[in-house]
């Protein structure tokens, strides 16, 4: 079974990880992901809602999902393991279990073949110097409130060979790859 490349108002973007130079963030990573809902709607288009069904269970403490296509009037089955997240864990776990059980059918494998997104840090301070897009959390590091989305990628046989990275709130391009 194949599935077709993500998208670009499929995937989405995230900040992996911040540098600083004591005072301010100078540079990130982001992250390229799919969520749950992506996986649901690409089962619906090319298997049709009936031909496509997720269990979940717990193995040893863990969460799985378990996604099985109906092949040649038999159902095949994909599982795997998920993780908490940080905010609602049990929640967050369903949703990284059969993300991850989807993956295995070939839905969003090309994401694992994205560049390494570096990008500078755009900081901007208010009237009296004081940054107003940063901020640090309990645990000493630094969010952004900047937003980013994928503008557009360019997947052949199952890897991105061309990626821009729009930023939502200063409205530009703040990565390109490939081009």
């Amino acid at each position: 079974m194949e599935f077709r490349p993500l998208k670009e108002n499929e995937i989405e973007c995230r900040v992996a990880q911040v540098w600083d130079n004591g005072t301010q963030p100078t540079k990130m990573s982001l992250l390229l992901y799919k969520n749950a809902r992506t996986d649901s709607s690409i089962l619906d288009e090319f298997v049709g809602a009936e031909n496509w069904q997720d269990r979940f269970y717990e193995c040893k403490g863990n969460l799985y999902c378990s996604v099985g296509i109906k092949c040649n009037d038999e159902w095949v089955w994909k599982d795997d393991c998920g993780t908490e997240s940080f905010t609602e864990k049990e929640k967050g776990e369903a949703s990284d279990a059969f993300k991850r059980a989807c993956f295995k059918w070939g839905i969003g494998k090309e994401l694992y073949t994205a560049p390494f997104i570096y990008i500078n840090a755009d900081v901007r301070t208010d009237k009296n110097g004081k940054i107003k897009n940063w901020k640090k959390n309990s645990k000493g590091n630094w969010n952004t409130n900047d937003r980013f989305r994928v503008k557009y990628i360019n997947t052949v046989d199952g890897k991105i060979e061309q990626l821009v990275i729009f930023n939502e709130t200063t409205k530009e391009d703040c990565f390109k790859w490939g081009m």
